[in-house]
């Protein structure tokens, strides 16, 4: 049985050469810009099902106007919200969004806001897709010398990449998840941990994503990382207060108060989250239990990441686990932040995938393929109640850690010294 289930893992590892995916990630690329394309080509702001174009950016163009406004009353004021939205594309806004940004973030939007929605909304969404690009391009030429060879390949792959066309598609704001993960990475390779706690601090606009780093580097006491993330963070949470006043701060603390207590309010289609938490959500009818193994395989990564984050393997693979683990443990990850696994993706496709031949790099070949394709599939729940993509993600992690061991093992049997320092 194990034979086997090696021998066809090594036979579909073998499939995907280049020149296959290649043609794979051409295919999906046309397929999903095109359908795009196709459904925005209409006159006005609707797109031809009758949803507002970029939709999810008009909260942020409503946030940029309250900035500008300078109405701190209607920052966590979801009605007022809803009917400036109104307002300002002169129609209906469509779906409702919970106010859960801090004061910070409005006043980041401010400068699009002077321009009417259509022009904001294209110029954002443009913008994002283009350093989604140059985030993508900087790993590539930067850390992995082997994807350098064939860059035109990893950007047909990068604009194939589903979490790359949610993101531009419905006007979200994962770009600047990617632009702290991906800061962050250099930083670390450039031994400069108080920086790279400054980039991973950019994450206070989504406290969420922050969850796997802040364990890791409390416990593992990073401190100067841990204190170049409170800069940046509370530094944000500062300039609200100095925008719109302390009460702004206090409103915003109140209201993920609330939030919390009606975690749901936040997911409203859990076809589309990728972690761990909506993972067992989907899959079992009772909250508590589902609430309880999420938290349970959160502390487990925790636990792995730390190790590894400890250890002596290279950084980038030990990053790679961490962004892995950021996104598996975040309890709200939806499909358009998957944007912010590029930097592990990449790292990968360059350390094990073109490494040298065996088991585990057949297995996250497999693994990233299928990870790379499983968040279309989010109708499908509707019949399983299983997000596929969340166990390809998890044995990905696995495998990067099993690898990260193993890197250990040999280092050792290579200096024996290191092994003792390895082992104290």
């Amino acid at each position: 049985m194990r034979k086997a289930l090696i021998r066809n893992l090594r036979g579909f590892a073998a499939d995907l050469t280049r020149k296959r995916v290649r043609g794979h990630a051409v295919l999906l690329a046309l397929v999903l810009w095109g359908a795009y394309a196709i459904n925005i080509a209409t006159p006005g702001l609707k797109d031809r099902e009758g949803q507002l174009k970029g939709a999810d950016f008009l909260h942020f163009y409503v946030l940029g106007n309250i900035a500008r406004m300078h109405d701190a009353g209607m920052l966590y004021d979801a009605s007022r919200q809803a009917a400036l939205g109104g307002a300002l594309i002169h129609a209906d806004p469509g779906e409702t969004y919970l106010p859960v940004y801090g004061p910070q973030y409005s006043i980041l939007f401010s400068p699009l806001a002077v321009l009417s929605y259509g022009w904001a909304a294209g110029i954002w969404m443009v913008g994002s897709a283009l350093l989604y690009l140059l985030c993508c391009a900087l790993i590539c030429t930067k850390v992995c010398p082997r994807l350098r060879e064939d860059l035109t390949l990893v950007l047909i792959v990068a604009v194939a990449f589903p979490g790359m066309f949610y993101m531009v598609a419905s006007g979200q704001n994962s770009i600047l998840a990617l632009i702290a993960f991906t800061g962050a990475l250099f930083f670390f390779r450039a031994k400069k941990p108080l920086l790279a706690g400054m980039a991973l601090g950019l994450l206070m606009y989504k406290p969420q994503f922050g969850v796997m780093a802040a364990a890791v580097f409390v416990l593992t006491l990073e401190w100067r990382v841990t204190a170049g993330a409170l800069v940046t963070g509370v530094g944000q949470l500062l300039a609200g207060a100095a925008y719109y006043g302390q009460s702004a701060v206090a409103a915003y603390l109140e209201q993920l108060k609330r939030i919390n207590r009606s975690a749901r309010a936040l997911e409203p289609h859990l076809d589309r989250m990728h972690s761990l938490r909506a993972f067992w959500q989907l899959l079992l009818p009772w909250d508590g239990v589902a609430f309880a193994l999420y938290a349970g395989c959160s502390i487990a990564l925790i636990a792995i990441t730390v190790w590894c984050w400890r250890s002596k393997a290279p950084i980038e693979l030990r990053y790679a686990l961490l962004v892995l683990g950021s996104a598996l443990a975040d309890p709200h990850l939806t499909d358009y932040d998957l944007v912010m696994l590029m930097p592990a993706l990449l790292i990968i496709g360059d350390r094990v995938l073109l490494g040298s031949p065996s088991d585990k790099r057949d297995a996250a070949r497999v693994l990233v393929y299928v990870a790379f394709v499983l968040p279309l599939f989010g109708p499908m729940l509707k019949v399983f109640h299983v997000q596929l993509s969340v166990p390809a993600y998890l044995g990905l992690f696995l495998v990067i850690a099993v690898i990260v061991r193993n890197e250990l093992q040999n280092s050792a049997l290579r200096d024996p010294a290191h092994s003792s320092t390895v082992e104290a």
